[in-house]
């Protein structure tokens, strides 16, 4: 493919390590920068489109077209041909950015935004997931995407230690986080939300007498998970409808926390899907995610 264009629209071709450009992209993989600048990368072709299909504000984008596959060839001329703002990186320099050991050559910089509970619009049978804490960027992306995958009403991030912009994050979610509802919440306010908005609460634990498949998904409810190393705080056990564990056959006690999330919303999808329900045991629960 032609990845040439009129002069008068070339970018600015950064070569050299010592770019002002290139160490603020380099200081973006960091936290605290990000932070400070109210800024943060998105790595991949496909992150990239879903954060623009997202309606999420790209400030620059940058490409290496040696690294480019299909994908990326499409988004490249999309962004050229809007005379949208973007920067040509050479390719030892993109692989310094890039996070991973693949890179298809496609980087944006976008702004931080922050959504509340307030932001998330419901449908009339909700269904919510609500992680407390996690640490694993990797684990809350791929709650992200299962997420996405079953079709919540949105996905809430309580007292969150791990950033929600990390890289890791946003490559495990496959873009998703950014076409989700997903908002950010202290536990207390989440609980009080949840009891508003009359949703049941579902947790899991390896002690519950009741496996996760006996209970009622139908209606409005939310499932949540706790950090991988403490599980969930005391306050969720005590408030959940039900509590839940997931069979375990083998000699560990526990899955990891975002397998637990994704068992129990296919179990919710299907009984959803289904035109035989349980029967309705209360208006819902919590479920408690198992330790790992």
């Amino acid at each position: 493919m032609d990845f040439s264009v009129p002069e008068e629209e070339m970018p600015i071709t950064i070569i050299s390590h010592k770019n002002p450009r290139f160490k603020r992209l380099l200081g973006l993989r960091q936290r605290r920068q990000r932070e400070k600048e109210g800024l943060f990368l998105i790595e991949g072709a496909m992150e990239v489109a879903m954060a623009m299909k997202g309606g999420i504000e790209i400030e620059s984008f940058y490409f290496s077209p040696s690294f480019f596959r299909e994908d990326g060839e499409r988004l490249f001329q999309e962004v050229s041909q809007g005379k949208r703002t973007w920067v040509e990186l050479a390719p030892s320099l993109f692989q310094r950015v890039s996070y991973r050991d693949t890179p298809d050559g496609v980087l944006a910089v976008a702004r931080l935004y922050k959504r509340g509970l307030s932001d998330l619009s419901l449908g009339e049978n909700p269904m919510i997931v609500v992680v407390e804490a996690l640490e694993k960027p990797g684990n809350l992306g791929a709650i992200l995407r299962t997420a996405d995958a079953v079709g919540v009403d949105g996905v809430v991030v309580c007292d969150p230690v791990v950033d929600l912009f990390n890289p890791n994050v946003i490559r495990a979610s496959r873009g998703t986080l950014f076409t989700l509802q997903v908002a950010v919440a202290s536990s207390q306010e989440t609980l009080a939300w949840l009891r508003e908005q009359k949703i049941g609460i579902v947790v899991t634990t390896p002690h519950a007498p009741t496996e996760y498949t006996q209970v009622d998904y139908t209606g409005p409810k939310a499932i949540v998970a706790g950090s991988e190393h403490e599980g969930l705080k005391e306050m969720w056990m005590e408030a959940a409808h039900f509590r839940v564990r997931i069979p375990m056959r083998g000699k560990a006690d526990s899955l990891n926390v975002s397998t637990a999330v994704a068992v129990v919303l296919y179990e919710a999808l299907r009984q959803r899907r289904s035109t035989t329900p349980l029967p309705r045991g209360g208006i819902g629960g919590n479920v408690t995610s198992h330790r790992e």
